[in-house]
């Protein structure tokens, strides 16, 4: 399977569009993208029993952020605050700069 370029990155604020946190909004973690997948902070929780080891002595059920589907969350836009599709745009300069589809604001990269 090949690697492709994909629309969110790290530290980037997302809001969720399809599952069991539909709606809400956080900040992406992680970027998974040989799997095509984030992790969203405080989103898709799970719960993992643990048993007791050298750095976790007491052992136990945590909650932990599990990662979910790329297709699922979408860029929210700081100018239209609303979650936007993104392009692609080079500047007079020569960089590149993500902007918001609906506002034609441009997103921090």
């Amino acid at each position: 399977m090949a690697v492709t370029k994909l629309h969110v990155k790290k530290d980037d604020l997302v809001m969720i569009v399809a599952g069991k946190d539909k709606g809400k909004s956080g900040k992406v973690l992680r970027v998974l993208p040989e799997k095509e997948r984030v992790v969203v902070e405080n989103l898709n929780l799970i719960k993992r029993h643990t048993r007791p080891s050298q750095t976790n002595n007491e052992g136990g059920i945590i909650e932990k952020e599990a990662p979910i589907a790329i297709s699922n969350v979408q860029l929210l836009c700081p100018g239209c605050s609303k979650p936007a599709r993104t392009g692609i745009k080079a500047l007079e300069d020569g960089n590149k700069v993500r902007f918001c589809k609906k506002c034609n604001e441009i997103v921090n990269n």
